[in-house]
């Protein structure tokens, strides 16, 4: 099986950027999307099921704000856009399906950035969502994670940490969080597999920073201890352009 997922920065533009031609060269079993920035009326029937994918969708309230859409080749078992928490189903942020072998949350955290109450809320966003995947761990079947999480774990995950410690998305409560999630029994999947520093995901196309590959590493693909034996690669597709943020795979057994 493999997975991608995508922090698109808006689905109508991506469409016209060529996203169906990513999704079609990429083949994947599961696309996951974030900030897809549209409400449930401005969704085309071409959107809902493009390339033969069936899809499951989560809107904000706000806008042209948030939003994420999952694409399956597979019809689930259970899809939802709502957790039954407060703090979890505001502002369009999460799908959840279920799938034979697994839970598949497809989440675009929180950013920050816009002052402490914002950074309050992604923290209570981060414990709700833990709390969630646990609940439904301790039912027997494993959870794959996948999104925008908005946080660079560690020194390796951005270009220029000195310069960011008191930057949301590297503070260091946002980090102790992501490190508390891996040992709760979920691993960051890309780190599988390669331990060395330059490898990013998002960067400020305001400043160039693509072109000179200071980034900073904030979407990642997390599994569960149950399906750590599962993982066959992770990667990140830095070539593919169109948005501030690029593509991440996860190939599973």
């Amino acid at each position: 099986m493999k997975l991608l997922s995508w922090n698109i920065n808006g689905l109508r533009s991506m469409w016209k950027k060529g996203l169906l031609d990513v999704l079609g060269a990429t083949a994947a079993d599961v696309v996951c999307l974030q900030e897809t920035k549209l409400q449930a009326e401005q969704v085309t029937d071409e959107m809902r099921a493009p390339l033969g994918y069936r899809s499951y969708w989560s809107f904000a309230e706000r806008k042209g704000y948030s939003g994420v859409a999952t694409y399956l080749r597979a019809e689930p078992l259970a899809a939802g856009a709502r957790s039954d928490s407060p703090v979890l189903d505001v502002e369009g942020r999460l799908v959840h399906t279920e799938l034979p072998d697994f839970h598949l949350f497809n989440v675009y955290f929180p950013n920050g950035g816009m002052g402490p109450e914002r950074v309050q809320h992604k923290l209570a966003f981060y414990e709700a969502f833990l709390t969630l995947t646990e609940s439904l761990r301790k039912r027997g079947k494993g959870v794959v994670v996948c999104g925008d999480v908005n946080t660079a774990h560690t020194d390796l995950d951005l270009a220029r940490p000195r310069e960011h410690e008191r930057t949301s998305g590297f503070l260091p409560a946002e980090r102790e969080w992501v490190s508390r999630f891996i040992a709760a029994g979920y691993h960051d999947t890309f780190r599988l597999f390669t331990a060395d520093p330059g490898h990013y995901t998002w960067w400020d196309l305001k400043t160039g920073s693509r072109a000179r590959n200071l980034g900073w590493r904030i979407d990642y693909f997390f599994v569960s201890d149950e399906l750590r034996a599962r993982v066959r690669s992770a990667a990140i597709l830095p070539h593919v352009i169109g948005s501030d943020h690029c593509p991440i795979t996860l190939e599973l057994d």
